[in-house]
């Protein structure tokens, strides 16, 4: 049987873990479980919260010896490169990050993506998704210091994360329209009347053009903000660079520009919860070695090599 550790990500202000200690009633064999000392005190629980059920408190080093780690930003994870042969689950974006790939490669680890995780056709972290367009909203306004309910707003976009948004936007009386990906000229040509834009596309990096260029942003309003969700490097956005919480907003051009890449920790004790509601459905599978069909198609490296053949076709391996 495998163990599984729950390591504190460090990566800057992310607060979310994968594992609240109420949803562990779902787990059948918990004592299969280390976390790291203190994973939940930033969630308001102490070790014992966790070990009354059965689950381990070990070292950090304890914890990364485990032949199964699951965190939620384990691409972002500065101890992916020291992983060998042992299982990972998890954010990677693998298929659109070499370097995160040729760790996976190079460890000889077999990796689940989250972001390729989908439940009777919706993604399994759909909530958190949805999260991720709610608190990009939240902070980005309160940073620009405008009420939605004083802008019009362009979300380009129509998945989770653009719901979100739409959401907070709506909710906040904003007036709001909303362009799929199939509406990119019609965007650029609408761009000057509004206040906002919203990305919430996820971009092809093999394309080399953008949904808003460089020079689109002279035919902005003044005082326009771009929250550009998917915070990909120039990509939808061609100015956009990926920024943090402590650093979250610059300007080009004299756009305001937000591109947190990973917003709901904002909002981490919400976030969480949501997370750990997924993430126990699988334990006991990782645990024993088991898949389902969920398990099987997020599969994208096994052992060191490559399953999912976007990586090989996006990075051109």
């Amino acid at each position: 049987m495998k163990r599984i550790g729950f390591p504190i990500s460090h990566k800057e202000n992310e607060r979310r873990r994968a594992l609240v200690p109420e949803h562990l009633a779902m787990v059948e064999h918990p004592e299969r479980l280390f976390i790291e000392r203190g994973y939940g005190e930033v969630l308001g629980y102490n070790d014992e919260d966790y070990a009354r059920w059965g689950v381990g408190v070990v070292s950090r080093e304890e914890v990364l010896r485990m032949e199964v780690i699951c965190d939620p930003k384990l691409g972002d994870g500065d101890y992916l490169a020291e992983l060998h042969g042992q299982t990972v689950f998890g954010w990677l974006h693998a298929v659109r990050n070499r370097e995160i790939a040729d760790s996976l490669i190079e460890g000889g680890l077999t990796a689940y993506a989250w972001e390729d995780m989908n439940e009777n056709g919706r993604h399994s972290f759909w909530r958190n998704n949805e999260i991720a367009g709610e608190a990009a909203v939240a902070h980005a306004y309160m940073i620009h210091g405008v009420f939605p309910y004083n802008t019009k707003v362009a979300v380009i976009g129509r998945g989770n994360t653009a719901r979100g948004a739409v959401k907070m936007l709506s909710s906040m009386g904003a007036d709001v329209t909303v362009y799929d990906r199939h509406s990119e000229r019609l965007v650029r040509e609408e761009l000057p009347q509004y206040d906002v834009v919203v990305n919430a596309v996820l971009w092809d990096t093999r394309r080399r053009d953008h949904i808003i260029s460089v020079e689109d942003l002279a035919r902005m309003k003044r005082g326009a903000m771009i929250i550009d969700i998917s915070c990909d490097l120039a990509g939808a956005i061609e100015s956009s660079v990926p920024t943090t919480i402590e650093n979250p907003t610059y300007f080009a051009h004299g756009v305001r520009h937000y591109v947190v890449d990973h917003t709901p920790s904002l909002f981490y004790k919400t976030s969480s919860e949501s997370l750990s509601r997924e993430v126990v459905k699988y334990l006991d599978l990782l645990s024993s070695g088991e898949e389902n069909e969920v398990l099987r198609a997020a599969k994208c490296i096994e052992r060191g090599e490559i399953l999912d053949r976007r990586i090989i076709e996006f990075q051109g391996r």
